[in-house]
C-alpha cells in the first residue's frame, strides 16, 4: 500500500496552505516590499512629499561612518552572543543531563529565564551593573576595575553581551538537553570500558552526534543577535555610549522613528535583510559540511 497523499481536487492542497501563504505575504513580503519601495526615496519628515533617488540612500550609508560603526558593532555582538549561549548551553545541558538527584528542578530553573521578556530582561542587568547600586558592579569595583559602562563603550558592550546571552541560553538548552538525551547510551557504556572519561566520551561520542543541532541552533543564534536583541539594546543603553552599542537593527530605529529620515532607515532594513541571509547561505554551504547527520 502506498502512503503518497493523493488529493482528488488540484485546489485542495493551495486552500490548506492558503492561510499560511497569507501570514507569509501580509507579515513578510508586502513589508519587504514596502521597504525595498521606500529605500529608493527621498522623503520628509511630516511624510508630505516624496522624491525618487535611487540608489542614493544606500550610496549614503557607506560613507557614512556612523553607518560603518554601526556594521562592526553588530558583527562583533552577534559573534559573541551566540558563541557564548551556544558553549554555556552546551555545558550546561552536558551537567543537567548527568545530574540524577533534583534533575526536574535543576533544568526547570535554567529554562527560566526565556520565559522573561527582553526589556526586563535587559532593566534586570542593568540594574546590576549599575555604577553606583549593581551588586555585579560592587564585585568589579572590588577587583580594582573602574566599572562605568554609562561612559565607557567597551564596558557597556560586555554588559549588553551578557545580558542578551543570558537570555538566549534558556533557548539553546532545551535543545541540547533533548539532542543530548538521544545518544544512544550503549555509545557512553562501551567508551567508559574502554577507560574513556567523562569529557572525552562527550568530545568523541556526543558532540558529532548533536552536529545537526548545533549547527540549527547556530544560525537561529545570529539571526536573533540581529534582529531580537532590540529590546535589550533599548532598555540598557539606547545604543550609547557615543554609539558602542547601536547595531544595525538599533540604527534602523533610531534614524526612522527617532532622526524621521524614513528613506535611510529603509534602506538599512534592506541591507540588514541581505546580510543576514548571506549570513545564513554562507552558514549552509562552509559549516554545514562537518555537519554529520
Amino acid at each position: 500500500m502506498s502512503s503518497q497523499v493523493v488529493f482528488k481536487h488540484r485546489w485542495l492542497p493551495l486552500l490548506l496552505i492558503a492561510p499560511q501563504l497569507f501570514i507569509t505575504f501580509v507579515f513578510f513580503l508586502w513589508p519587504a516590499g514596502q521597504a525595498i519601495v521606500q529605500s529608493t526615496q527621498l522623503e520628509d519628515a511630516f511624510g508630505m512629499s516624496t522624491e525618487f533617488v535611487g540608489a542614493e540612500n544606500f550610496l549614503r550609508l557607506f560613507t557614512d561612518s556612523h553607518y560603518l560603526e554601526s556594521l562592526g558593532t553588530t558583527f562583533v555582538f552577534s559573534s559573541a552572543v551566540a558563541v557564548l549561549a551556544l558553549v554555556s548551553a552546551l555545558v550546561l545541558a552536558g551537567v543537567a543531563e548527568s545530574v540524577v538527584r533534583g534533575a526536574l528542578t535543576y533544568r526547570t530553573l535554567l529554562i527560566w529565564p526565556y520565559a522573561v521578556a527582553p526589556v526586563v530582561a535587559g532593566s534586570l542587568w542593568l540594574f546590576l551593573f549599575d555604577p553606583t547600586i549593581g551588586v555585579i558592579s560592587h564585585w568589579i569595583d572590588q577587583l580594582g576595575i573602574d566599572w562605568n559602562p554609562k561612559l565607557n563603550g567597551t564596558q557597556a558592550l560586555i554588559m549588553v553581551v551578557i545580558a542578551a546571552t543570558w537570555k538566549q541560553v534558556s533557548y539553546n538548552f532545551l535543545f541540547f538537553l533533548a539532542a543530548l538525551q538521544s545518544v544512544p547510551k550503549s555509545l557512553h557504556e562501551a567508551a567508559a570500558i574502554d577507560g574513556s572519561g567523562p569529557i572525552k566520551r562527550f568530545l568523541t561520542i556526543s558532540f558529532p552526534l548533536i552536529t545537526p543541532t548545533s549547527f540549527f541552533l547556530l544560525v537561529v543564534n545570529f539571526v536573533y543577535a540581529f534582529f531580537d536583541t532590540f529590546a535589550i539594546i533599548h532598555a540598557m543603553t539606547q545604543g550609547g555610549p557615543s554609539n558602542s552599542t547601536t547595531t544595525l537593527v538599533y540604527k534602523v530605529y533610531n534614524d526612522g522613528f527617532i532622526g524621521l529620515d524614513m528613506g535611510s532607515s529603509a534602506a538599512q532594513s534592506v541591507i540588514l535583510m541581505i546580510i543576514v541571509a548571506l549570513l545564513t547561505v554562507v552558514q549552509f554551504k562552509y559549516v554545514e559540511k562537518k555537519v554529520t547527520y
